[in-house]
Order: C-alpha cells, then structure tokens, then sequence
C-alpha cells in the first residue's frame, strides 16, 4: 500500500465512506481499510436461496451472548458494509430525538447537539443518496430547509388501498423516505430484492455507490480490502494514534496519517477500540471514561404479516411509513415508535427464518401477504454492552422499553385487519440482535461520560475519530443510516477545518 495518505479511514461503511467521500473532494488523501471484499454483481444477488438459505455474503464470524453461548451474527464485511443488504431507508430522526424523552421505562437523554445543528447536513445527505420523499401525512415529520431531493416512491393498488383504508381509521400514513436510482435514466426497475438482498443493478443508494465509487473516482482515496485492523497503537504520552496495525494476505505491517478514522460499525469499533489496550490505555483506547462498549441499542423490532384471501401481487411493496403514534396517541402519552413496509416477503425468505415451515406453505402465505416491521427505541442501559472474552466478541444485552412496543405491535395488527387483512402473524426479531446496532462509543461535551466529543473526536486521543453509529446516545425509532451520514458530514468539516485549515467545499 501506498503511504502518502494524510487521513486512514477503517471500514468503508456509511460512516467511513462518507468521511473519505468528504476528504477527497477537499484535496486530503485518504486510505480506507476494509476487512472484506468488494460485493460481485452476480445471479446470486437476488437468490432467496443464497442470500436467505445459504447466508452466502453473511460473515462467518463466530460471537458469543450474554451466556457465553456461541452464535453466528447476521453481519456483513465487504465493500459498502451492511447498507449492501439494508432496504434503503433513509429517515430523518425527528426534532424531539434530540432532546430529553421521556419513556414509560425510562428516559431517552438529550444529545450533545441539536436536530438544527444538524439539518443542513441531513439536507445534503439526502441529496448524496437521492432520498425520494413526501412529508406529507406525517405528524411526526421535523422541518426542513430543503425539500427531498427527488419525489416520492408511487405506491402500486394494493399497497394504496390499504393505505386510503388506514386513513379513513384515523391512521395516516406517508412516503417512506428512500434512496434508489429510479427516475429517468435511472437504474432502479422497482423489483422485490430490496430488503436483505444486494442490488445486482447498482441501483440501491448504498454506501458504495453513494460513497465509496465517488471518492475513488476522485484519485485522492486508495482502497485496500480484505485488510483487517489488528489494533490502533498509540503514541508514548498516549495522546495520539501513531500506527494502525494491519493484516493482510498473511502479512503485518503499520501504517501511519495524521487522523485516524474509527467506522467499524458499533460492535466491530468497540473491538477494535478495546483491543487496543496498552499501558497508556489500559481499558482500551479512547476508554478513560468507561463508557465504550456500553449502552448497545438495537432497536425493539417486530415483522408483521398481513394475509387477506385476495393475492398481492405488489412488486415493489417498500413506499409507506406510519409515524401517527412516534411520540404517543390520545390514550398513552408515552412514544410508541414508526412502521413502515418491508420489501415483498418470498416464501423461501419465511422458510429461512421458521424452519419447520413447510416451503409450499410458506409460498402460500408469501402470496397473500402485505409485510410491515415495527420500530420502538430501545433506552440505553450501560449494562447493555459488547465486550471481549479470551478474544470474541461478546454482546450481552437485556431488553428494556418492551411495553410501548407491544403497544404499537397490537395497534398495527388491528389496523391491518380492519384494513382487510384478517390474519395478521407477527415475528420479534430481538434475538441476537444486529441490525441498527448503536450506543457503545457515546459522544458528549463531558470527557468523564463520554468517549467522544460533539464532532466524535476522541476526547484523549487528538487525532483519532469514530464515525459510525456508536456515537448515539439514543436510538430514537427510526433506521439510523441517514443520521450516521450527516453527523459524518458535520464531523469532517470540523475535521477538514481543525486539523487542515480547509474550509469544507460541500458536494451536495
């Protein structure tokens, strides 16, 4: 690898990708690192069977829960990190996220910045990733100084009759914000491999095209993959990161720049973050206060499934969100949390997650059904923590904030039977929990509370930065994507400013 970079990025996720995207197109010269390997363009992409059966692009890692007990995480390493197989929600966190929440088990705290601090940069992250959206039937909704970049996602018959039918219940719904190439002389063609799958057309916003193919198309930014970061090592005095410790094709050496960017993810970051121990860092690096690897958030997630006698033969099912009951209804004062649809469900996608179903019967079911997920934030509980043992990764976690989830499940299940859907099934999905992981490297103004700063700097490593979702103090209810993109966007200005004396040229 070369060595002429001034920033080394880790993870080429949302998180890192955004950071290199930003750098280089301020003149900075960047390395990012990543564990695995690009994603090909192939059959497989859209195979329920190797994507759901097989696991074929799921890492092989082995990690263990709060028992001790192995299990295998449904976590991705390669080019683009999990956005490769998210669904392309892009959903702003609304204003009162922000601020202290109070919960009926608990209380959300108050981030160290305010939603204004940082809608101008959600602004241009929906520009980055060509959000196609509509306010419009959402009450939740925060304000906005730009409108989406693009319109809203049509909803095809089925999917809009039940919507007209929520309404008149006293349910509104509204466009799920999205990030897809459709349009004139787009890519998208609005198939059913969305949720779970990778694009085989390139034309989901991800983190590589949206990111990582415009960085390097600037010349500033080498990639090297199937590179994986051993451990961060620290200067002398410990106040900065003086050498990233690599492994790749079988080889060891150290590479060096003068920021250092931390975007693993919230698990694979506090990791590497703890792996890191040394004698100026005895409890890891950037842990003087305690807190990394505590207060993992995941979300309280639950799939519902909807089967009317009548079949659904919606294709692209994923273009309505359901917010009326995000901070409460009239009967409960407490936030209840957001729904929106998921991508249509396939009978080999159910037979993969219940076993003993019968695959005909599955196929069945899949045909008759319109597929929704519920959302409720989870609180932080710094008991809640990943952590390593003999080397493995361990994440222990107790779920709190169930009630108001259940809430929301049970309203969400009647409205889709008084919608014409008189059987609803519905699935948690808590167990092991991965997706919208966050928390575990907090940010705050107080070096004894936190790890990182208001602009995720590290408070006792100068020139080391995280940037991906661990630095949320909160969850909110909402996909976490869109918010790890424009803090990222905020942090590397700040970056670009404090330690290059460039004023960001923004891209978007």
């Amino acid at each position: 690898m070369q060595r002429n970079h001034d920033v080394i990025v880790i993870g080429s996720g949302v998180g890192g990708g955004t950071v290199a995207r930003r750098l280089a197109e301020n003149g900075i010269n960047v390395l990012v690192l990543e564990r695995g390997d690009w994603v090909p363009r192939e059959a497989d992409n859209w195979s329920v069977s190797s994507v759901f059966h097989e696991k074929k692009y799921t890492a092989h890692d082995s990690w263990l829960d709060g028992e001790g007990r192995a299990f295998r995480p449904n976590i991705y390493y390669n080019v683009g990190g999990c956005t490769k197989f998210y669904g392309g929600s892009l959903i702003r966190f609304r204003e009162k996220d922000f601020g202290v929440l109070e919960h009926e088990e608990g209380i959300s705290p108050a981030w160290p910045i305010s939603y204004a601090d940082i809608e101008p940069y959600y602004c241009e992250a929906e520009s980055i990733f060509d959000v196609h959206g509509d306010d419009n039937g959402d009450p939740s909704a925060p304000w906005r100084s730009r409108p989406y970049p693009s319109p809203k996602l049509v909803s095809e018959p089925l999917v809009q009759r039940m919507a007209d039918r929520m309404r008149h219940l006293g349910a509104s719904t509204s466009a799920l914000p999205e990030g897809i190439d459709f349009g004139p002389g787009g890519k998208c063609i609005r198939c059913r491999t969305c949720d779970g799958f990778p694009c085989k057309l390139g034309a989901k916003s991800d983190a590589e095209t949206a990111l990582i193919q415009p960085a390097l198309a600037t010349g500033r930014v080498e990639l090297a993959t199937n590179c994986y970061v051993e451990r961060l090592l620290l200067s002398a005095d410990g106040k900065r990161v003086d050498g990233v410790e690599v492994k790749r094709n079988g080889q060891v050496e150290i590479l060096q720049a003068d920021v250092v960017v931390v975007a693993c993810g919230a698990i694979n970051s506090t990791a590497l973050l703890l792996r890191s121990a040394c004698d100026s860092a005895p409890d890891g690096v950037a842990n003087g206060s305690g807190v990394v690897g505590r207060n993992y958030m995941a979300h309280n997630q639950t799939a519902l499934m909807g089967l009317a006698f009548e079949e659904n033969d919606t294709v692209f099912q994923k273009t309505l969100a359901l917010n009326q009951y995000y901070f409460g209804d009239a009967d409960y004062r407490f936030p209840l949390g957001h729904a929106q649809m998921l991508g249509k469900l396939q009978g080999g996608m159910l037979s993969a997650n219940v076993p003993f179903l019968p695959k005909a019967v599955g196929s069945t079911m899949a045909r008759h059904s319109m597929d929704w997920i519920a959302f409720s934030e989870d609180l932080p509980d710094p008991e809640n923590r990943v952590v390593l043992r003999d080397g493995k990764i361990q994440l222990g976690i107790k779920r709190n904030n169930l009630k108001p989830h259940h809430r929301l499940v049970k309203k969400l299940t009647s409205l889709l039977k008084k919608s014409g859907y008189p059987i609803v099934l519905v699935k948690p999905l808590i167990r092991h929990s991965t997706s919208h992981q966050c928390g575990t490297v907090k940010f705050g103004v107080d070096p004894t509370t936190s790890a990182i700063d208001p602009y995720c700097r590290s408070h006792q490593h100068e020139n080391l930065f995280v940037i991906d979702a661990s630095f949320m103090p909160s969850s909110a209810a909402v996909n976490p994507a869109l918010t790890i993109v424009a803090q990222a966007l905020r942090a590397t200005d700040h970056m670009l400013k404090r330690d290059f004396g460039t004023p960001s040229q923004h891209s978007a």
